[in-house]
């Protein structure tokens, strides 16, 4: 891994589980006593996280993201990403052996230290998928790997789905050019309320207002399906929290709740913001430390319990 100089992030490319290079962050705690690995959203990457998770060390916790494949640096840092990288060139399938394969890999470089998965978005829709897919991947001993989950605005349904009719039609394309680009602009006004950071959008490098036939059909479909059936294999012991703002316009904080109180499960929580758009941790008027310090206080009250030091008995 690399520093970056007056950072406060480590940067490294890493080989996946098929040797693709992923753009890597780490936000390092000094003694961490979690880690937390993050998924993004739709059609972006992980620098846009920065102000967040810079905050999570200060409490002990270890934040590790990286630019999912077709997004980001991953896809279009032509100097370091991999041959075959390009943008929106990505699916399900993979996106769950990702997620499987940086979650065993930090477990590995971190014996013992307590694993959290968090998503947003559309990382929110691949999180609830990771944990309710009918079959692999991922592996079974995979999802067994977290402690507790948090969904922020997930990808279950559009808050404005759009007609059947043409979801079909691009379920049927996406079967033959799996990776042809088309428009997907979800409209920078409804993103937040803080519009310096969308406009930073329109000049930010990784991203594009596009994606893939296949990636937005896996998208939507995925999302449609964890409530029509994937919701029953929710893991019953699974912590989870969820957060959505109810003034989200591009996600539907009513298909959250309905996934809320459909899944069995004994340790779940709906946090619900009320006005606060789809970026919640872009928000203004302190709903982004709001949810920063609500994750962090989620992942504190789901450590495991220390167990108190043997003590030598007194000698009489």
């Amino acid at each position: 891994m690399q520093a970056v100089a007056g950072k406060d992030y480590i940067e490294a490319w890493l080989p996946g589980v098929d040797g693709t290079q992923f753009y890597t962050r780490t936000y390092p705690a000094t003694f961490p006593k979690a880690i937390l690995l993050f998924v993004h959203g739709f059609a972006e990457h992980v620098g846009r996280y920065e102000h967040a998770h810079v905050k999570y060390p200060t409490r002990g916790i270890t934040v590790f993201a990286f630019d999912l494949r077709g997004y980001g640096r991953t896809a279009l840092n032509q100097e370091k990403k991999s041959k075959d990288s390009a943008y929106g060139k990505t699916n399900w399938h993979v996106q769950m052996r990702d997620i499987e394969w940086f979650g065993k890999y930090l477990e590995k470089e971190n014996p013992g230290v307590p694993l959290f998965l968090m998503g947003h978005s559309a990382g929110g829709g691949q999180v609830l998928a990771y944990f309710t897919r009918p079959s692999a991947p991922p592996s079974p001993e995979a999802t067994r790997l977290f402690k507790a989950v948090i969904c922020s605005s997930p990808c279950i349904l559009l808050t404005s789905p759009k007609p059947r009719i043409i979801r079909w039609v691009g379920g049927k394309l996406a079967s033959l050019v799996p990776y042809q680009l088309i428009p997907a602009d979800v409209g920078l006004e409804n993103l937040s309320r803080n519009t310096a950071a969308n406009q930073a959008i329109l000049k930010d490098p990784y991203i594009k207002q596009m994606g893939s036939l296949r990636g937005l059909d896996d998208m939507l479909t995925g999302g449609e399906k964890l409530l029509t059936e994937d919701y029953k294999r929710w893991p019953k012991e699974l912590p989870i929290l969820f957060i959505h703002g109810t003034g989200d316009n591009i996600t539907s904080y009513k298909a959250t709740k309905e996934f809320y109180d459909r899944i069995d499960c004994t340790g779940k929580k709906l946090s619900l913001y009320e006005g606060a758009y789809h970026e919640i941790v872009q928000e203004t008027d302190g709903l982004g430390d709001r949810l920063v310090d609500e994750c962090i206080s989620w992942v504190e009250s789901h450590l495991p319990e220390k167990k108190p030091e043997a003590t030598e008995p007194a000698k009489l």
